[in-house]
Formats: C-alpha cells, structure tokens, sequence
C-alpha cells in the first residue's frame, strides 16, 4: 500500500478532481490519495465521485483554509 500526496490548493474545479482521477488511475488497489485543495465545492465533488467510481472516501475534512481527503482505491 502507497500513500499518495496531491497538492491542488488553488486550482478550481475541475481541476482537483481531475487529477484525484489520474492519481487513481497510477495507483494500485489499497492505496491511499491524500489530496488538499482550496476549491470549496470539492466537498461535494469528491463525495459524488467516489459514490460513482466505487472508490472510498476515507476521510473528509474543512477548515476555513482548506479541504482535505483521503481516498481508498478499490
């Protein structure tokens, strides 16, 4: 299992989910992407991604700064 790290602080949608999604693509099943973005409404984009691609969201997490993820490539 690899941790992954993506730094998309300042890029707005759709540019953090797209790369979560290239990210995903390299990695292997079990490992883990930690992304932290800027963009607001990646919340809400990461929740419906993950629901459709199959993949997990391990943890979620807001700031007044930032917005911080982790996902679990199935």
């Amino acid at each position: 299992m690899a941790e992954i790290n993506l730094n998309c602080k300042g890029l707005q949608c759709p540019g953090p989910i797209m790369q979560v999604f290239k990210a995903v693509k390299e990695a292997q099943a079990g490992d883990v992407i930690n992304v932290k973005v800027t963009d607001r409404g990646f919340s809400k984009d990461i929740k419906a991604w993950c629901k459709k691609t199959g993949n997990e969201l391990i943890e979620l997490n807001e700031t007044d700064t930032e917005i911080t993820a982790k996902i679990l490539k199935k």
